[in-house]
């Protein structure tokens, strides 16, 4: 039996961000982009594009990179 159990909207966000990623690439949110540098990471690498968003529950359309 586990002492403690993870659930809630972090969990949630989560689990909508792994079910909608493309394999072998890393997904991350519009506040963790915004976090490495935003505009200046997507100059420099490419490869950092919009995925169109992800559809969470109670949340609309979460924008991730």
């Amino acid at each position: 039996m586990p002492r403690f159990c993870l659930f809630g909207d972090t969990v949630n966000t989560a689990s909508r961000m792994e079910s909608t990623g493309q394999p072998n690439a890393i997904q991350v949110s519009d506040a963790t982009w915004s976090a490495l540098g935003g505009e200046c990471v997507a100059a420099s690498d490419p490869r950092w594009r919009p995925t169109g968003g992800v559809a969470a529950k109670g949340k609309g359309v979460l924008q991730t990179y």
